[in-house]
């Protein structure tokens, strides 16, 4: 061999949500310090950088993603000191302050020095691969969202005419199957209220690419916070259920994405920040399956779904890992220092009230909500060891958060032990066996077997 990159060996770490707000170099726990190594054993160390990097430049928008993100840039330096090389930047709050917003994130990337896909200036930069180097071989990365509001999605540039900062969004339809007599009440008000009309008036417009109208289905004009006006649909079916099937152009996109980058570098991975879920919060939706098999089949080596602050299952899939949803590596969005009046104003606070005074609000003084989720505050790293170009090993490193401690203290890292490794690993046991996939505990960690 010429080069060592011709062995087609690598050893790759996935982690889900990066919600960084705080520095982490002055901390020292074995099991912190454990972790920090751990991701340095690894050639790619990737993340959802779901945190945006600014000081206050721009404008917030008036309905964020929950939380106006904002983390002090220099505690990129802290990101990188930990272990992450390379991040994913498109997510459903990469709009909390606007086109403004997304580019002085960039900015902040770029001048620390850290790789990053999934936004940009407009769609062919949001949607392209970014690559790194490494030793191992050229890693590409492709990501997307498919949540986020609609006025998030960069815009296309045309000969004549510039495009729109945002992010790259892998857009879906949504439906539910319902039986007869619920489908007969929803006609009823569908009707009473107008929006059938409505949706005629679309059809005939060309305002909105509806499909002809249909005796068994119904659509409910939907001004929803993801939503250009659209509809949500129900079709009659045995069993009440929900799916969802993706954007065919926008699925073209991602899939040439993939096949450039499999051409351009050894190794190809693609993101997607999802909140949406199957028939249950703990399932992916039919869309983001049909998403992770289409990137493999087009020459990714891994898909790292996050999203929904949770773990979800594992598929191995033509020899390739999907993690349809990894969890939180980082949870400190209750320690972002300003919240713009709008968010005040939802929750019923005065123009007095303080951030701590809005995340009491919010958290029901630590009684409600993400607080009390321990789902929210345990996941894991996913170690993807590959050698000949093919994987031959992957394991999972579970990961605390602190559930139960303060604010000022909790949403850092630290490799799990006893019972919460035990429950996380039997989380990710019960979530992939619909997929087939066999996970073995092994003291603290698990091994998925191939």
């Amino acid at each position: 061999m010429v080069y060592e990159s011709e062995s087609g060996s690598i050893l790759m770490a996935f982690t889900g949500e990066s919600l960084i707000s705080r520095a982490l170099k002055p901390y020292r726990e074995p099991k912190f310090l454990e972790l920090q190594s751990l991701l340095h054993s690894a050639a790619v160390r990737f993340t959802n950088a779901e945190m945006l990097f600014h000081n206050y430049e721009n404008y917030p928008t008036f309905r964020p993603g929950g939380t106006y993100m904002r983390c002090d840039p220099r505690y990129l330096e802290d990101l990188k000191w930990f272990g992450i090389n390379i991040v994913g930047t498109a997510n459903n709050h990469a709009y909390d302050y606007g086109e403004g917003g997304i580019l002085t994130n960039l900015n902040s990337l770029n001048e620390y020095g850290i790789p990053f896909a999934g936004t940009g200036e407009h769609m062919g930069d949001a949607s392209k691969p970014v690559y790194m180097d490494t030793a191992n071989g050229r890693v590409a990365l492709i990501a997307a969202t498919s949540s986020g509001p609609i006025a998030g999605r960069a815009g296309e540039q045309r000969r004549d005419i510039k495009g729109r900062p945002g992010s790259n969004y892998v857009r879906f339809e949504q439906y539910w199957q319902v039986d007869r007599e619920a489908f007969e009440a929803l006609k009823r008000v569908a009707d009473s209220i107008g929006w059938t009309e409505t949706a005629n008036q679309r059809r005939n417009s060309g305002y909105e690419n509806l499909p002809a109208e249909s005796a068994d289905e119904v659509l409910f004009l939907d001004h929803g916070m993801y939503s250009d006006d659209s509809f949500s649909r129900f079709v009659v079916a045995e069993a009440f259920e929900k799916h969802s099937r993706i954007n065919e152009s926008d699925l073209e996109r991602q899939i040439r994405s993939v096949r450039d980058a499999a051409r351009m570098a050894d190794w190809v991975l693609f993101t997607v920040h999802n909140h949406e879920g199957g028939q249950t919060a703990d399932e992916p939706g039919d869309h983001i399956v049909e998403l992770a098999h289409a990137v493999i089949d087009a020459g990714a080596h891994a898909f790292i779904g996050h999203g929904p602050h949770q773990d979800r299952g594992i598929e191995i899939y033509n020899g390739r890992p999907i993690f349809y949803s990894l969890g939180n590596l980082m949870l400190q969005n209750d320690a972002v220092e300003r919240v713009p009046h709008d968010n005040f104003e939802r929750a019923g606070l005065s123009w007095e009230s303080s951030a701590a005074d809005f995340y009491d609000h919010r958290s029901g003084n630590g009684t409600r909500g993400q607080t009390v989720q321990t789902i929210r505050w345990q996941s894991a790293v996913g170690m993807g060891s590959y050698c000949g170009r093919e994987l031959k090993e992957l394991v999972l490193r579970p990961v605390d958060l602190g559930f139960g401690t303060s604010r000022s203290q909790q949403g850092r890292p630290v490799l799990a032990e006893g019972e919460v490794a035990d429950e996380i690993i039997d989380r990710f046991q019960r979530f992939s066996k619909p997929f087939g996939t066999d996970i073995q505990a092994d003291g603290q960690r698990a091994v998925i077997k191939l």
